[in-house]
């Protein structure tokens, strides 16, 4: 039964590695906080920016490409860029998730990727 508890280590150095990786989670969450990633759709009618929590920042619409009168195209454009940079917001953060871990030298997929 000890010879198990010898393998897990020092458990107040594990405590204080796990309090330094919930620390920089955290710090790594802020600075996405910050970050902007901007996506198009409908061969650019439509331009999506959003920040690291994935919140919608600003919508751009290219009036030269869309047609005013089909409101319907236009709601689809915007979802589209919408989803498309929130992606990119998430595929960013779940490669700083991964980094973080990989320095900390943990096996990959071991935290998770979103917020």
């Amino acid at each position: 039964m000890f010879d198990a508890l010898k393998s897990l280590g020092n458990p107040f150095e594990l405590m204080k590695k796990a309090r330094e990786m919930q620390e920089r989670m955290q710090q790594i969450q802020e600075e996405m906080a910050v970050r902007q990633v901007t996506a198009d759709a409908g061969g650019g009618s439509v331009t999506a920016t959003v920040n690291g929590k994935l919140e919608l920042i600003k919508i751009r619409i290219d009036k030269t490409r869309i047609d005013p009168a089909n409101t319907e195209l236009l709601e689809d454009v915007i979802v589209s860029a919408v989803s498309a940079a929130q992606a990119k917001a998430a595929g960013m953060m779940q490669e700083q998730m991964q980094k973080m871990a990989a320095d900390a030298g943990l096996p990959p997929g071991l935290l998770p990727g979103g917020m």
